[in-house]
């Protein structure tokens, strides 16, 4: 017999089917021998030790080939190529286990497919079920699903904002305004997405470049979706409620970086890089406030947006695709997310040829605080630093690498994060710090480049090469990781200073 207050000593121990039994002591019979603690996500594991029920994750075995994608040119039919796959996969594989898990269940517990990666949530799960589903020869790994914080804090308060001046300094220092009048390249043709806390999406600066409006009428169609479903905390007063039809912003987050991407009034507000591109959002935290499952969520509609309340599974539509998503949120590993839990999904966007850009962290300054999904998985997510652009140095608090995940340099490139002007809900404009400013800038650049040279859109290695070697480099003293401070790239800077100008004329240089 043994006790979940000591599954401590099941590192190394082998277990067999369990039966269901007080929570305190759990009997074993001999069967087909698993090492359950290999199945079970450490942080859940120590938590199951706990006796309470958890929210899980659970990531089947089966995955979808998509080895075939890289014959496939076309953005268009790669992105439903890779649609089409998931969900076939998921839709066969994932039967059994959710009737098995019917038949486990009981009144009220929420259960919750994916197929960007072959996941099902399940809320509240006792633990003798979580150990009892590691035993399944369908299921590779039980992750935790729990809340944490979804926006890093910053460092320094936020400053409310001066009338509009124009371009803004911060797009003005990138080069993007150059690469408006000096190319005619504004980001047309490129879908953005926001992943946040919302968008206000009738603020002036940021309305007609929403997807969902025309001259004619606007629809939130294809364009808005809700992963908040109901509350994430019991303190938690959310002032737009949950599962909402139309986009709305309970924090003003999400409304100030979509802001950085794409914002212009048409007058004196000037605040995005890539005025031309349109944008497309899902509300993926509550008031900063998230969980792995509905950043999955989100990333899953933004391969193949639906309708409000139809199926994903089998009703997305791949052709209204965003190119780029924005990620200003960690998913804290010290809080129980694990980067493991992201990789499958990650894997599927980067198939399907859409761009993953992640803001660094706000750990800074010490060396080796990159260390949270998704911006720690340095082959799958183009991460971005923080950058003071008023006084030409690094913003202290902007996370340094190696990414504590892969041991990879990062960030791969900085933007600017201090003093960022941009939209806030209610029609305002307020200034933040964070890497969660920083990001935006380099969504944009991505879709001016794309725009620039619509035959780039989809081939994420080239533009992140043309993102990375195109940056100011930037050194200093500091030593990360056994990379000098002056050896270009490094875990301070990465690359350097993102240079839209720089980006765009050489892409079209090369591609005339």
């Amino acid at each position: 017999m043994y006790s979940l207050t000591s599954l401590t000593a099941l590192t190394a121990v082998t277990l067999c089917m369990f039966f269901f039994a007080p929570v305190g002591n759990i009997a074993i019979s001999y069967g087909k021998p698993l090492t359950v603690s290999k199945k079970v996500a450490p942080f859940l594991l120590e938590h199951v030790k706990t006796g309470t029920p958890q929210d899980i994750l659970i990531e089947l075995s089966a995955e979808a080939d998509l080895s075939d994608v890289k014959n496939i040119k076309s953005f268009e039919s790669r992105k439903q190529f890779v649609y089409d796959r998931l969900r076939t996969t998921a839709l066969k594989t994932q039967k059994p286990l959710l009737k098995w898990l019917r038949q486990k269940g009981r009144d009220g517990q929420f259960v919750q497919s994916f197929y960007i990666a072959n996941l099902i949530a399940v809320n509240a799960a006792p633990p003798e079920l979580i150990l009892k589903i590691a035993l399944r020869d369908d299921v590779k790994m039980i992750w935790g699903n729990p809340v944490t914080k979804g926006i890093p804090p910053f460092e320094d308060p936020v400053i409310s904002s001066e009338d509009g001046r124009g371009v803004e300094p911060n797009i003005e220092r990138t080069g993007a305004s150059r690469v408006w009048t000096e190319f005619n390249v504004t980001g047309a043709g490129v879908v953005v997405a926001s992943p946040d806390t919302g968008v206000h999406w009738e603020h002036p600066a940021l309305k007609k470049k929403y997807r969902g409006f025309s001259e004619e009428g606007v629809t939130h169609q294809y364009h808005w979706h809700d992963a908040i479903k109901g509350p994430l905390t019991d303190q938690n007063e959310n002032k737009c409620g949950y599962n909402l039809s139309a986009p709305c912003d309970d924090n003003g987050h999400g409304t100030h970086t979509t802001g950085t991407i794409v914002g212009d009034d048409g007058a004196e507000n000037q605040i995005g890089m890539a005025p031309g591109a349109r944008w497309i959002a899902c509300r993926n935290m509550e008031s900063g406030l998230g969980r792995p499952s509905t950043y999955i969520e989100c990333f899953e509609f933004f391969l193949a947006p639906y309708r409000y309340g139809e199926n994903p599974m089998t009703d997305g539509k791949p052709a209204e695709a965003a190119h780029v998503i924005n990620n200003s949120w960690v998913c804290i590993e010290g809080e129980g997310c694990s980067q493991g839990v992201f990789i499958s999904t990650l894997k599927s966007l980067y198939s399907a040829g859409i761009m993953v850009v992640a803001s660094a962290g706000n750990w800074g300054p010490s060396c080796a605080t990159l260390t949270d999904p998704p911006a720690a998985n340095s082959q799958l997510t183009l991460s971005v630093g923080a950058y003071n652009h008023w006084k030409d140095v690094i913003a202290s608090f902007s996370s340094r690498g190696p990414s504590t995940y892969d041991r990879e340099l990062g960030p791969d490139v900085v933007a600017p994060g201090i003093r960022i002007r941009s939209s806030a809900s209610g029609g305002k404009y307020l200034e933040l710090n964070g890497t969660s400013m920083a990001g935006p800038h380099v969504v944009g650049l991505v879709a001016l480049i794309w725009s620039s040279d619509p035959t780039l859109i989809g081939r994420v290695d080239e533009t992140t090469k043309i993102v990375r070697l195109t940056a100011t480099p930037q050194t200093s003293s500091e030593n990360c990781g056994g990379v000098v401070g002056s050896k270009i790239p490094n875990n301070t800077f990465g690359y350097g200073l993102i240079d839209a100008y720089k980006a765009v004329g050489t892409r079209l240089v090369h591609s005339r």
